[in-house]
């Protein structure tokens, strides 16, 4: 049986952001075909996603900026002006002309923290975005020293979300090249293969030492391909460091790491089909914190939603996960 369902982690480039992403070491790893099927999807033509979607049972689309996107640029006044633009731009192709089936992440210029929480208002309030996606850590210039989310600096960032309500996505990009050493010989795994979930796990984890989710407790971030392995790795954590809690401590939650999960983090489907691993998702976050998701065009639609809807789950878990979770946190009616 299809089932009804929204995908949040849905992407495209601009062409104005294809020409500042330098994408020669992703298509080299990706090889030549599977690089030109994304490329050719990632500023597609509606009409043929549309239908695509319309067969599956995919409802609603909420599409972001792929990775690194904004997140990726040196300059700061770059990074601001393809923030706006890349937000305009997807507001007029895709929520414009279809708002039923299409809605939209906004980016935002981490550079420069005021133009960030300038944009953030003015993509929720006036363009009606549900969120806001960032790509991982932030270029600032020198490519040794990026900026992670929980920096103190971008406070001024977090506190309006706090205003807005409204979720962030934190998506995975490559880590940086000073941390890739781990990888030589096996550049294959640098990207999404595990390079992502690696990067991405612990920017969480750094998230939730940093008091962040103590400080502003109504915030909401996703995470997505089942939660980045957290739901495996975070109890081992959380009892290590209970267990170092002697030594070197800095963190600042007061809360277990892992009851964080079951109130300021979400977790989607997207680029993970394996039933065993949504199982335990559902377990760690809690069954109204999972949420379908395709990743496209860097997973096919159909993959995606054929799994889904064959899953041995209660028909009403199913409907939650595929539908229900996404509409209540995005506001979707």
């Amino acid at each position: 049986m299809v089932v009804k369902k929204i995908a949040i982690e849905e992407h495209f480039s601009t062409p104005e952001n294809s020409k500042l992403w330098n994408d020669s070491g992703e298509a080299d790893r990706n090889g030549k075909s599977y690089t030109d099927f994304i490329v050719d999807r990632l500023w597609d033509d509606n009409k043929a996603y549309q239908d695509e979607l319309n067969r599956l049972g995919i409802v609603h689309t909420v599409m972001s900026l792929t990775s690194p996107g904004v997140q990726g640029i040196d300059d700061p006044k770059t990074a601001v002006d393809l923030a706006h633009s890349s937000n305009q731009d997807a507001y007029d192709h895709y929520v414009k002309s279809n708002p039923k089936q299409f809605s939209m992440f906004a980016a935002v210029a981490l550079q420069d923290l005021n133009e960030a929480a300038k944009e953030a208002e003015h993509a929720v309030k006036d363009l009606g975005a549900k969120g806001i996606l960032i790509n991982g850590y932030t270029n600032m210039g020198d490519v040794n020293t990026p900026m992670y989310l929980d920096d103190p600096k971008v406070d001024v960032f977090w506190q309006k979300i706090s205003e807005l309500d409204v979720p962030v996505y934190l998506h995975p990009r490559e880590p940086m090249p000073a941390s890739t050493q781990i990888y030589q010989g096996y550049p294959e795994l640098i990207g999404s293969a595990w390079g992502f979930t690696q990067e991405t796990a612990v920017h969480a984890i750094r998230l939730i030492m940093s008091g962040l989710f103590d400080r502003y407790p109504n915030l909401t971030v996703v995470l997505g391909h089942l939660g980045e392995g957290l739901s495996q790795t975070l109890p081992r954590t959380e009892h290590r460091l209970f267990r170092q809690r002697n030594g070197e401590v800095n963190a600042k939650n007061v809360k277990p790491l892992t009851s964080y999960l079951h109130t300021n983090f979400m977790c989607t489907t997207s680029g993970h089909y394996d039933t065993d691993a949504l199982e335990s998702a559902i377990e760690a976050f809690g069954p109204d914190r999972v949420m379908f998701s395709v990743d496209y065009p860097y997973e096919n639609n159909s993959d995606a939603a054929n799994w889904f809807d064959q899953l041995s789950l209660p028909e009403d878990l199913k409907q939650q996960i595929a539908y229900d979770n996404a509409a209540r946190l995005l506001h979707i009616k």
